[in-house]
């Protein structure tokens, strides 16, 4: 598999610096707009003033202290959600780059991803989802367009970052096209269900019709592949630092067997072992971003689109893996399930996790008065499903160590996390 791609053979592409966007970029038609009308800015595209405006947010900054896979406390290298998506971020740019798509676009969404994550990552969320399982439920995706369209409150004269038609569109659709109850019976049957969470984030006051049941851009395909490179990279270079993992296993483990065979018999002086890792996981990136690469290029010239919204139409992702690789790392995720994600080290920590959010939630949804100001006020004029959405909106924006200090403040036994 790996040994058939070459580990030095990236291909015919662009040069360094060299930018000429296809005419199926999103930036070779005008932006659709923003939900408040707003002059242009003289230096910026759209797509570059939202990516600044993400990356001058408060959700970002918060990223910084919210769980990737590892709790802030537990070491100073491991990732948290604000590296994570600094590293999905570059890998986009390179993706987008080669394709000859909107850099800007690709970044932007790729830095807006996971602007709505709960604290403690997939514990928080699974305690919210729960929490939430009368009023609506949970979804860190759903979340993230919440955030930059209603959460977000310093501009003068919205709510939310208005951000462009394009970028909402990304963080609606970036895994996939969405499937609700049409009439016209135009989509295709085999779409999932839309998620009844997603009609709370979606069916906001205001929210244009993002096309839920077309393929996403391209631009936001490329995001979603680079959050799959990023984080099975960086969860098997964690794992291994945290020696949940062993370099062993990724002799025999799918995707990862012929890169570690190789890094091993290279001549010369055994590596030690932190730089035996980084030559693993930098070498998996390089390979899955080069069999991205190489994979779209073939969908795009099969599908030879002469516009952004021939790529919506299209009937399959037009950035993607090919099917070997794809299923290699299907396979590598399937095992750091297993070692990492449920050893039980992090699943007591997790279990902690979750017991805060829970705790949180419920604390503030029975006493409103015990949140901040800005949000007690908020609390007044709700009951019921608006006060468990605003209690619920609160929660998921903490960060790990707002949580726990809270929880310490509320209760008498706080988890510690270790």
């Amino acid at each position: 598999m790996a040994a058939a791609m070459g580990l030095n053979d990236y291909g015919a592409g662009l040069k360094p610096g060299e930018r000429f966007p296809g005419r199926y970029a999103a930036n070779a038609v005008p932006s659709r707009g923003r939900e408040h009308a707003e002059p242009e800015c003289p230096m910026r595209s759209p797509f570059q003033r939202d990516r600044d405006r993400i990356i001058h947010s408060a959700p970002f900054r918060r990223l910084l202290h919210k769980t990737q896979v590892f709790v802030f406390h537990e070491g100073d290298h491991y990732r948290t959600r604000l590296t994570h998506s600094l590293e999905v971020a570059q890998i986009a740019r390179t993706i987008a780059r080669q394709l000859r798509l909107d850099e800007d676009l690709a970044e932007a969404l790729a830095l807006a991803h996971d602007l709505g994550h709960s604290p403690f990552g997939h514990a928080g969320e699974r305690a919210l989802g729960r929490a939430m399982t009368d009023f609506g439920g949970f979804d860190h995706n759903a979340q993230s367009l919440k955030v930059v369209m209603r959460l977000e409150r310093k501009y003068r004269g919205f709510d939310g970052m208005n951000l462009t038609w394009e970028t909402l569109e990304g963080l609606a659709k970036h895994n996939g096209p969405i499937h609700e109850a049409d009439p016209s019976n135009e989509r295709p049957d085999d779409m999932p269900p839309i998620n009844p969470v997603w009609k709370v984030a979606l069916l906001l006051r205001g929210l244009p019709d993002l096309e839920l049941w077309t393929q996403a851009s391209a631009e936001a395909q490329v995001a979603a592949l680079a959050d799959d490179i990023a984080y099975v990279s960086h969860d098997v270079d964690d794992g291994l630092r945290a020696h949940l993992l062993d370099v062993d296993q990724l002799v025999e483990a799918p995707f990862t067997d012929v890169i570690t065979k190789r890094v091993l018999a290279q001549p010369g002086p055994i590596l030690e072992r932190s730089r035996a890792i980084y030559e693993i996981t930098r070498t998996m990136i390089t390979l899955m971003v080069q069999d991205c690469v190489a994979e779209s290029r073939r969908r795009l010239a099969a599908l030879s689109p002469a516009s952004p919204d021939e790529i919506r139409a299209a009937l399959a992702p037009v950035v993607a893996f090919s099917e070997p690789v794809a299923t290699d790392i299907a396979r590598l995720k399937a095992m750091l399930f297993v070692s990492v994600y449920r050893h039980d080290h992090v699943m007591r920590v997790m279990d902690g996790a979750e017991e805060i959010v829970r705790d949180l939630f419920g604390r503030y949804l029975a006493t409103p008065a015990e949140m901040p100001d800005n949000w007690r006020q908020a609390a007044r004029s709700r009951e019921d499903r608006r006060l468990a959405r605003l209690v619920c909106d609160f929660v998921a924006g903490m960060t790990d160590r707002m949580a726990m200090a809270e929880h310490r403040r509320l209760f008498d036994d706080t988890p510690e996390l270790r």
